[in-house]
């Protein structure tokens, strides 16, 4: 009676909610369910996809279902006591070797197009190199001259609306509706870059040079989170991406310049000197 009385608890929690609990948008929720809400493009194809393969397996899983009932209720013992002594059905074996080849084409077209979706780089506004480090991960923009490191927060460190184990002291910044190009690597081992909400996962090899890119439709900020095995700290090196608008991107890259500018101009000065 406690459980059950338990279970309709948590039920009631779950129901009252709403969206939020079902999916988060940038972060996971209490008792989410599914995806996390899209924010690009690829997401948006990636849960259409899951949904359509959803319909596809339900609908299999059904008439599977219905075929043992009507073998167990039709054709047991006591129903049937004289069996079929059928050997082979022409139209039944075309049929059941037709109907999967069907559903597989059915399948992998829009799945094929997907892959071609995400593996196909459109011309980039902004390119970001993310390093895959033990254990943070390190942000260049090599079109700006400038990197920095991205550490986790401690829980001491957080703001009151910052979440547990994903806050980081400088967040990943890019701006909305634009292509952005992220290349990986991996600075000792393998890591994997991953932001669901903007439908990425890619791995991050020392000595490869990965890339991936999204197109971040709404505002807001982003988490994920390295999702390869990588050693002891490998839960504590979250990904946090700010998505601002034009203006502020704009603002947020002067600064930026001026905090983690590399400065190459002493190397080349003595290079000319020794000439």
């Amino acid at each position: 009676m406690l459980m059950l009385k338990r279970l309709a608890a948590v039920t009631v929690a779950m129901v009252a909610g709403g969206g939020a609990a079902l999916a988060g948008l940038g972060q996971p929720s209490p008792w989410q369910l599914g995806f996390q809400q899209s924010a690009t493009p690829v997401m948006d194809n990636i849960a259409w996809f899951h949904d359509f393969l959803l319909w596809i397996i339900t609908a299999i899983t059904l008439f599977v279902l219905a075929l043992l009932l009507i073998v167990i209720l039709r054709f047991n013992s006591r129903a049937n006591p004289t069996p079929s002594r059928t050997t082979h059905n022409t139209l039944l074996e075309v049929a059941w070797t037709l109907v999967p080849v069907i559903i597989l084409v059915t399948i992998a077209v829009p799945s094929f197009k997907l892959l071609f979706l995400q593996q196909t780089l459109p011309p980039a506004d902004v390119t970001v190199k993310a390093t895959g480090k033990q254990w943070y991960w390190s942000y260049a923009y090599p079109d700006s001259k400038f990197e920095f490191d991205s550490l986790m927060l401690k829980d001491n460190e957080r703001k009151p609306d910052q979440p547990r184990l994903l806050a980081v002291d400088n967040e990943m910044v890019v701006p909305v509706n634009k292509v952005i190009r992220v290349q990986v690597i991996g600075a000792e081992v393998i890591h994997a870059f991953a932001v669901p909400s903007f439908g990425i996962k890619i791995d991050a090899v020392p000595g490869r040079l990965n890339e991936t890119w999204f197109k971040a439709t709404r505002e807001g900020m982003y988490y994920g989170q390295c999702s390869e095995l990588c050693g002891k700290d490998h839960a504590f090196m979250p990904i946090a991406v700010r998505v601002v608008n034009d203006r502020d991107y704009a603002a947020w890259l002067e600064q930026a310049k001026k905090k983690w500018a590399t400065n190459d101009a002493p190397a080349a000065t003595t290079v000319a000197a020794a000439q």
